[in-house]
Formats: structure tokens, sequence, C-alpha cells
């Protein structure tokens, strides 16, 4: 364990002592999935949630507490901003790294924020409550285009509608050989990538190259995209599987 990591495990383990001593629940900042992975192998005085603002989320908050040691339920400090083109005529067409450098560049911190939803050119940003009032105030334009930002309860439903199936002809269900197909990586940059602590699968950190993919897993790799593997479909004469992915983009 370096020493961020145990920084950050000294972190979690205040945070679920002053739960478990005062009797109220307490949260954490926005975590990524290696953190969050690391906060799971501990052992704390206290239960503890995770919750990112909406189901499938992959940065989330840690919610330390109970409803049997505190005595309500908790509600974690999460808040979806909706930003959007002020002439949706006149914009560019923004993707998740324009809003996410858009709202960094206000001075705010990475860990502030949770996962971003980029809808019909809008930005559907999770953040903590703290700092929600800050960015829509502060925050006026994405690109060159001018913008307008506002509390809103929930992204549209038809951004949970699941991607279309495609179709990938995969070596194996190893997940360092499906990552390649999906992504066009060569095995070995899939290899390493998952190594170095860069793939999830349903949230929870893999290390593992040669472990299995499921039906209906959903993996996540930093810096490229998250699918949902759907499995087997057939294979050829010549022993290939065509897999079956829902890939987000």
């Amino acid at each position: 364990m370096d020493n961020e990591d145990k920084l950050l495990q000294k972190r979690f383990e205040e945070l679920s002592g002053r739960s478990y001593n005062k009797g109220i629940w307490v949260y954490s900042d926005f975590l990524t999935t290696a953190q969050q992975a690391l906060l799971m192998s501990l052992h704390l005085p206290c239960k503890f949630e995770l919750f990112g603002g909406y189901e499938g989320a992959e940065r989330r908050v840690a919610c330390f507490g109970s409803e049997e040691n505190c005595g309500y339920e908790a509600y974690p400090p999460i808040v979806c901003l909706k930003i959007e083109p002020l002439s949706q005529k006149f914009s560019d067409a923004f993707t998740h790294r324009d809003f996410l450098g858009s709202i960094m560049g206000l001075g705010i911190k990475r860990e502030v924020l949770g996962d971003i939803i980029v809808y019909e050119n809008c930005g559907y940003v999770f953040c903590l409550e703290s700092i929600s009032q800050y960015i829509c105030e502060s925050l006026e334009s994405v690109r060159r285009t001018t913008v307008k930002c506002a509390v809103t309860d929930a992204p549209p439903a038809q951004t949970a509608a699941l991607p279309d199936e495609e179709e990938f002809i995969i070596a194996s269900q190893r997940l360092d050989a499906v990552v390649a197909s999906v992504y066009n990586f060569s095995r070995n940059v899939a290899k390493e990538a998952v190594e170095k602590g860069l793939v999830s699968v349903n949230s929870v950190l893999s290390l593992n190259p040669a472990a299995k993919l499921n039906e209906h897993d959903r993996v996540s790799v930093r810096g490229s995209g998250r699918f949902i593997f759907e499995g087997i479909r057939r294979e050829t004469k010549k022993g290939r599987l065509w897999a079956a992915v829902r890939v987000y983009k």
C-alpha cells in the first residue's frame, strides 16, 4: 500500500469512527472505483453504503452509518445540475470532457464531482451539494458556447436506456480479451490496463486480466468508457466467439 492509500485508509477510519461514536451519518467525497475497492477491503467500526446519484453510477459517495445506529435514513449530499447552451442552434457539440474541463476550470477539485451524463448536448453533472450553488453562479460557458446551469431532479429517463447490442469477436471471456476487442486494444495493452487498476467490473476494481466475465457484467475502463457484457451469442467454425456487448458512447 503506497502513502496515498495509507492516507485514504486513515481518512475512511476517521469518517467511520465519527459516525459510530456520534450516531450520525457521515459522508465522503466522490470516490473512484479504485478508492471504493480500498474502502470495501477494510474492516471499519460501522457499516457504509455507496451512492452516486443514480443506479449504475461509477463515482460514488461513501455514506458511513446505518439506520439502526443513526435512527434516520441517509440523505447523501448529492445534487444533479443541468448545463445547457443558451442557444442549441449555435452551440458547439459537447463531450463529457468539455463539461468536466469547464467546471474544473472554476478551480473545483475532481473529488466533489461525480459522474457526468451527456444527453442531447446537455450535461447532467452530479456534484456535492456544497459546491452546487457556486457552479450554477460561476459557470458561464463551455468551450466557446454560453451556457446556463441549474439544479434538476434527475437526468431524463431516456439516459437510463441501455445502448443497443453490438457483436464483437473475442478470443475468450477473459476480461483483458473482451476489453481488447471492444476498444480495439492489443492484448498486452488491455492486460496492462487491468493490472494498473484502470478497469472495474460491476463497480469493483479488478486487477486480474484472466477474470472471466459473466452475462450482464458492467465494465468500466478509465479513459475509454463503459460497456455491458451480455454474453456469447455463437461460435464460429474456427472456434472464435461472437459476444454481445452494449457500449456506452
